[in-house]
């Protein structure tokens, strides 16, 4: 659906050359709700800005529906572009027109007919569930419902594409989670893959199914969000989750592990689809001779899909140890040694 290719972006300033994008790669698929995730500067914005070409590459290219955009004429350009819909963390609504010309104005553009224009609007706003406000202007709302008009008008000419550039930054968290509902929504009642863009780890866990992580205008790290959520890889990833998964251990515990005159292995065991610890271990205790310390426990909802997250000091002797690891695997949940720093 979209696909970079070894991406990169230099802007010349006054202080001389910034490289915004260094050789990204990789591939967002039909039907996906793919984030984008990094702070500020790390090159989220001029990625997504991209994918409709507002801003050209320095080197390598982007497909989007297996064309090149950057082999495009001016007239496939547009044409392309009618199929990509974009929302915008500050709306960027007009605030001298009403509601309905803020949703109608791609429509006019388009050269639609007055009758189709109307039918389509109306549609959109019921939609958005802003029926009742089509004839007010953008002042009259609050932020959710602005973002609500900047997201119908997005939808106005039926784009296969929604790109969403920190879309819930400026809202508070109750009309965030009404946002990504619709978001949702519309990715699975009207099929259309929508890209995220944001610097908050709480709007990927709740709707994104795949993400990559930027840090300095590089893609550290892409993968389906259950897999980098429950175990990160790059040093920006782990900071972003541990922001929900607060798994590092105090330092009088560490302290208190190393201690421990009896054999002992330390790990992170990760559940999936249970709302439970209890079960495994009250299994592996029953089971064999070990005794298990829980030292760190969480149980997250991910696309609808219960993750535990969990720390357990296991002592006892190798042989019995390395029974109740085989018997987590067996149990098909997935564990890995926690070092001590």
């Amino acid at each position: 659906m979209i696909r970079f290719e070894h991406l990169s972006k230099t802007f010349q300033t006054k202080d001389g050359a910034f490289e915004a994008l260094k050789d990204v790669s990789f591939e967002i698929e039909k039907g996906d709700i793919y984030g984008v995730i990094g702070y500020s500067g790390a090159g989220k914005s001029t990625l997504i800005r991209m994918v409709n070409a507002l801003e050209r590459p320095t080197s390598g290219k982007i497909f989007v529906e297996d064309k090149d955009i950057g082999s495009l004429s001016a007239k496939e350009l547009r044409s392309l572009r009618k199929g990509i819909g974009m929302i915008f963390q500050q709306f960027n609504l007009l605030e001298s027109k009403t509601i309905y010309d803020n949703v109608a104005i791609a429509l006019k553009l388009n050269g639609t007919p007055k009758k189709d224009i109307e039918a389509r609007v109306n549609e959109l706003l019921e939609f958005v569930e802003l029926s009742d406000k089509k004839s007010y202007y953008p002042g009259q709302l609050s932020g959710g419902q602005k973002q609500r008009v900047g997201i119908a008008r997005a939808l106005a000419n039926n784009p296969s594409i929604l790109l969403c550039d920190e879309a819930t930054s400026a809202l508070d968290p109750k009309t965030t989670d009404s946002i990504l509902d619709l978001l949702k929504k519309i990715n699975e009642t009207l099929h259309i893959t929508i890209v995220i863009i944001t610097h908050e780890m709480n709007v990927i866990q709740k709707i994104c199914n795949k993400v990559a992580v930027m840090d300095f205008g590089k893609v550290v790290e892409t993968g389906s969000v259950i897999q980098v959520f429950s175990d990160p890889q790059s040093d920006i990833a782990k900071r972003f989750v541990g922001n929900l998964i607060h798994d590092v251990i105090p330092e009088p515990l560490v302290e208190s592990i190393r201690r421990e005159t009896r054999n002992s292995r330390l790990l992170r065991i990760k559940l999936e689809n249970t709302d439970s610890t209890e079960p495994l271990l009250w299994d592996i205790n029953r089971r064999f001779e070990v005794e298990t310390n829980i030292l760190y426990s969480t149980i997250n909802v991910i696309q609808g899909i219960v993750v535990g997250i969990m720390l357990v000091l296991f002592i006892g002797s190798d042989e019995e140890i390395k029974k109740a690891e085989r018997y987590i695997l067996e149990s098909n949940e997935e564990y890995k040694e926690v070092v001590l720093p």
